[in-house]
């Protein structure tokens, strides 16, 4: 009933729509020249259209009544008019040009717009804030198409993840400000170094597919565009406090002096987060901050911003095992003699519950302080060219620390322990920290060249350098041997350098149609030396050059909507873990992406719909296997061919002044064309070896589909009631039943109401209720097998998310 139900709601958007009144209206500059894609909206609403060519607009289908609207320019002050229809109307807008540049030139290199033949969604800030309760960036960010999200604490706080067309957070290419923000090496996103960090985000742009030529890692899935805060023209405080279950607590200060003689403005955020978490003992301690100052002059944008984050996170990496989850004694004890779990180990999983986490050590915690440095240029030569650039330095260090049962002295460098008349001592517990310590530095640029109205060159491109140091030590032996606290039981370095350049034109042959050409050269090379856990050593030496083209079209049929079309080509290194883990011989290659997008876009003030269909086609994507290298470590091998064909609907209906309606879905099919598993044989040795064909890729649900009512019965008071379908996932990539993730549905409700009163400019109440249904689900897992006893064993693990939760807001802006 709930999936007719959603269906029936997307079905109905287009019928929606009843003409009413009718504004048009031309914009200009102040010498009546036309400002062609001009922004106009109306406040407080999500209308939104462009100008034309001849700076002309229409906005139709609007009731009778008082509406204030906004029209907005790059370079030109946002001009404002409130105007009372009752009769269809022409409203002319003259834009006066800034005297400072905006900082919207920072990010234009790297972002689509109406004009691109690319899948994109933007997200303003007023939408992040109205869903900032102190979780991750990511679950922020879910409710756009085609996203997953994934917490190991069962709450969105701490180590949190997300997916996009089903690829993870080392295919999501993420930018903050134009600057790379993927660890270098393994080309992830770690969300929880940058706690709270949706408190100091302008916009964001999510682009699907391979999407325009960004600076850092291959976008295989995805790229977010981040904006940090923009400088307010007047000065504010802003006090915020989060309360909710699971002890949950989020504190913010932000306070900003606004534009000081017209030139200077300075901002800055000051945040602390924890929380227990839903899992037992997932508990998060993350403070941050962040700092920006800036000078904005007629031509010059020059800002520096800094910003930090520290965390201290309690271990849920290891999840729940599927027995535990079902409550299967029998299967536990199976689990528990399997492992050979000791006394304590086992009362621990067989009476826990589903907040099940099978670490007791009371310090089993990862510890990490990421520390950013921007310093960013914009200048604005003349009306026709322009440029920016930036220079950045993160420096980032850290370690996790475990108690290990058991473990063998050789495969830390210790000589066995020996006693007088005794055996010797071969093994021993132990406490270790493996360490890591980075620096990741380098530089920005682009250059904006606008010869005529329907012609815009791009040239930018980045060079940047990672340092990052990586050793363990064992600070607490029961047998200590010839060890000390100091020793570094293995240490390496890795070096790597990422080069890119880019170029790309816009043309506009007629006022309908529009053409992009996007190329981009990159070359990546990559050391490690040194020696790595259990000591094997590690001499890996690659330089990689890759040719990324991009071309698209896009046709406008009308002020309203469009069509467009692009093919573009992505190339991505293998990660630092496919290089170290992989068995002699068994070099990873790079993997290729050939990206295919098709799309249908229209906008008037009432209804804004997106629809699009692509294609991605893999060449020697790099996946698990299950093969083991020659320490019996896993490794991910190349697969031949893969691909994900899938359509993606976006739409927002204002069905009334009370009454928005939100919903997206995407249906897709995910195939690997050949696919060889590899499991242990403990029975005989070895491994057994099994081939299968178009199976669905691991993690990539064929149906993310989403719905969203909001109702605002008063002013300033709103009623949001969401709810999200993810179809069953696999955990590997052979497509068995025994080996998934259960399909889901969660339904969410959030409640805000804004009010002022003598010398606060707002106060906002806000209520994030989660899981309002108490659903019983899990979004993440994983999953092993060997042959024992004649038989397939399987382990699968799973990340159990929390029921019925909450978190309660507070803010007030001075």
């Amino acid at each position: 009933m709930k999936n007719l139900f959603f269906a029936a709601l997307v079905a109905m958007l287009p019928f929606f729509a009843s003409a009413q009144l009718v504004v048009t209206g031309k914009v200009t500059d102040q010498n009546h020249n036309a400002l062609p894609g001009a922004t106009i909206k109306i406040k407080n609403k999500k209308t939104v259209v462009l100008s034309d060519a001849g700076g002309n607009f229409t906005l139709s289908n609007l009731e009778n009544g008082k509406y204030t609207f906004v029209v907005s320019y790059v370079g030109y002050r946002t001009e404002e008019k409130a105007v009372t229809l009752s009769q269809n109307s022409t409203i002319d807008f003259a834009l006066t040009a800034q005297n400072f540049l905006a900082d919207e030139v920072i990010v234009r290199a790297t972002r689509a717009n109406e004009k691109s033949a690319t899948t994109y969604k933007n997200i303003s800030k007023e939408e992040i804030q109205q869903n900032n309760f102190g979780q991750d960036l990511p679950f922020i960010l879910q409710n756009t198409p085609g996203v997953v999200v994934n917490s190991d604490a069962g709450a969105g706080v701490g180590y949190t993840g997300i997916r996009i067309r089903g690829s993870d957070n080392s295919r999501i290419n993420v930018t903050v400000n134009g600057i790379p923000i993927n660890d270098s090496e393994s080309q992830g996103t770690f969300y929880v170094n940058m706690p709270d960090f949706a408190s100091s985000v302008d916009n964001v742009q999510i682009q699907r597919g391979v999407g325009t030529s960004t600076n850092g890692a291959g976008a295989f899935g995805a790229s977010l565009n981040i904006q940090t805060t923009a400088s307010e023209t007047e000065p504010y405080a802003e006090v915020n406090s989060t309360y909710g279950s699971f002890d949950t607590w989020k504190n913010t200060i932000k306070v900003g002096t606004g534009l000081i003689n017209n030139r200077f403005s300075f901002d800055g955020r000051l945040s602390r987060i924890s929380s227990d978490g839903y899992v037992d003992r997932g508990s998060s301690l993350l403070k941050s901050y962040f700092l920006s100052g800036a000078y904005h002059g007629n031509k010059d944008l020059l800002r520096v911003n800094v910003f930090s984050g520290n965390e201290k996170t309690y271990q849920s990496w290891n999840g729940i095992p599927q027995s535990r989850l079902e409550n299967d004694v029998a299967g536990m004890n199976a689990y528990i003699a399997r492992n050979e779990l000791s006394a304590e180990d086992a009362a621990n999983l067989l009476n826990s519950g589903r907040r099940y986490n099978s670490f007791l050590y009371n310090n089993q915690t990862d510890n990490y302080v990421q520390n950013h440095y921007q310093l960013i240029y914009a200048r604005q030569f003349s009306d026709q060219f322009s440029f920016n650039g930036a220079l950045h330095y993160t420096q980032g260090s850290g370690y996790y620390e475990e108690y290990r049962v058991q473990n063998k002295l050789a495969d830390y460098g210790l000589n066995p322990v020996v006693i007088p008349g005794g055996t010797p001592i071969t093994k021993t517990d132990l406490i270790r920290r493996r360490w890591l310590d980075n620096d990741f530095y380098g530089v920005t640029y682009a250059f904006n060249y606008v010869p005529q109205k329907n012609l815009n060159f791009t040239l930018g491109g980045a060079y940047n350098e990672y340092k990052g140091a990586h050793f363990g030590q064992i600070i607490w032996a029961q047998y200590a041997s010839n060890g000390d606290i100091d020793r570094h039981y293995y240490d390496n370095d890795g070096f790597k350098t990422d080069f890119n350049t880019y170029g790309k034109v816009n043309y506009s042959p007629v006022e309908s149609l529009s053409l992009f050409a996007d190329l981009q050269y990159r070359r990546v090379y990559y050391d490690i030396a040194g020696t790595e856990n259990k000591l094997n050593t590690l001499a890996i030496n690659k330089t990689l050059n890759f040719f990324n083209p991009k071309f698209g079209a896009t046709y406008f049929i009308n002020t309203e909507s469009n069509v467009y079309a692009s093919f573009s080509v992505a190339n991505k290194e293998p990660n630092r873990d496919d290089y170290t883990d992989a068995a002699a011989g068994a070099t990873p290659k790079p993997e290729r992406l050939n990206d295919l997008e098709l799309g249908y876009r229209f906008k008037n003030e009432k209804l804004n719909i997106g629809a699009n269909a692509y294609g991605m086609f893999y060449k020697n994507q790099l996946v698990v296997t299950g093969k083991i290298n020659d320490v019996g470590g896993n490794f991910r091998q190349n697969v031949d061919r893969s691909y994900r064909l899938g359509i993606e609907l976006d739409g927002a209906y204002t069905i009334s002044k009370q009454f928005i309606l939100n919903a997206n879905a995407a249906l897709s099919r995910n195939k690997i064309k050949n696919f060889t598993e590899y499991y242990d044989d403990y029975d005989n040795g070895g491994q057994v070896v099994s081939n299968y064909q178009l199976t669905d890729i691991s993690y990539s649900p064929r149906a993310v589909l989403f719905g969203e009512l909001v109702y605002k019965p008063v002013s300033g008071f709103a009623v949001a009631l969401q709810s999200k379908y993810v179809s069953k996932q696999y955990l590997d990539n052979t497509q068995n039943n025994d080996r998934t993730i259960n399909g889901y549905w969660v339904s969410n409700a959030r409640l805000g109401y804004d009010f002022k009163f003598a010398g606060v400019k707002n106060i906002n109440l806000g209520l994030l209720v989660n899981n309002i249904f108490d659903k019983r689900y899990e979004n993440n897992g994983y999953t092993y097998g060997y042959q024992l006893g004649g038989s397939r064993i399987t382990e699968n693990f799973f990340y159990p998310q929390a029921g019925t939760n909450f978190l309660l807001s507070l803010n007030v802006k001075f």
